[in-house]
């Protein structure tokens, strides 16, 4: 299963008998799947179908999804209300007569409210089924598109976590080859700082120093770091491997990276060893940005 990011954009048109729509879908990082509808006036009964949808094909990201509707040919009924326009002309006759006016004109009369009655054409049952199976099949190319957009992100995102991947072995094989962990690297610093010490004071006890020697290089010693960063490389590439909807693991991954990084750091005693652990926690910050764009 293909790897997919959070981020994408589509649109879809389509018609069907007068209406014309338009469905705008964009999609960006979140926690959990948010969908922001917005519909026009009078085709509120989308809204379940169109989340439900929306849910079966995506499981992170906050989704924005609008739909645009117009029509195109529908004629509105117009009708003049012949009751009103009969009193109406009455009046202006006996008004007219009353103070010898002129009678009234047509469009004067027209422009009396409720002379006309414009009506929208009648709701046809059928045929506001048929409306909304058409929108809501524009909607699925639309999902389509996004899925599509959304995966090839996921694609590039994969091959650049891999790179991370690379770097972080990389580091790590430089971190387990320095000469700085070579045992008689560790054991020379010891026996110099040992030396200083003895040169201040003459009070210590050289059996007691060699065991809290002994100490201190074993808990300074990254092997078990090391060990457990080989470890997290070898399931974030079977996860990227795997793919599918892994954002949330890999994230965890990352902050399990950055605990065994941040580890070495402080035990560490060697200059070397200390660059290094600075560039792993670079490329750990840079793999744990990344993860945050997939879904």
């Amino acid at each position: 299963m293909a790897l997919s990011s959070m981020t994408g954009f589509a649109r879809s048109h389509g018609a069907h008998g007068d209406l014309a729509f338009e469905w705008e879908l964009k999609s960006v990082n979140a926690k959990g799947l948010d969908v922001r509808l917005r519909l026009p006036p009078g085709f509120d009964a989308l809204e379940a179908p169109a989340r439900k949808r929306i849910g079966e094909q995506l499981t992170r990201g906050t989704v924005y999804v609008n739909l645009s509707i117009r029509r195109t040919g529908a004629q509105a009924n117009v009708r003049i209300n012949e009751d009103v326009l009969d009193a109406v002309v009455a009046k202006a006759r006996d008004l007219a007569a009353r103070l010898n006016a002129p009678p009234p004109s047509v469009d004067g009369l027209l422009a009396i409210k409720g002379v006309i009655e414009v009506a929208e054409p009648e709701a046809n049952e059928a045929a506001d089924e048929a409306a909304q199976a058409a929108v809501l099949a524009a909607l699925e190319a639309a999902l389509k598109q996004l899925l599509d957009m959304r995966s090839r992100e996921g694609e590039t995102l994969g091959r650049v976590l891999l790179q991370r991947m690379d770097d972080i072995e990389r580091l790590a094989a430089r971190a387990e080859t320095a000469p700085g962990r070579a045992p008689e690297a560790v054991k020379t610093r010891l026996a110099a700082q040992i030396a200083t010490l003895f040169e201040a004071s003459d009070r210590f006890d050289p059996d007691r120093l060699s065991q809290e020697a002994v100490l201190l290089a074993a808990k300074a010693d990254i092997r078990e770091e090391l060990d457990r960063i080989a470890s997290h490389v070898a399931q974030a590439r079977a996860l990227i491997g795997e793919g599918g909807a892994i954002g949330r693991r890999l994230d965890f991954l990352a902050q399990e990276f950055n605990r065994e990084v941040n580890t070495c750091c402080s035990k560490s005693n060697d200059i070397e060893l200390t660059n290094i652990g600075l560039e792993l926690k670079n490329v750990v910050e840079q793999f744990r940005e990344q993860v945050q764009n997939l879904e």
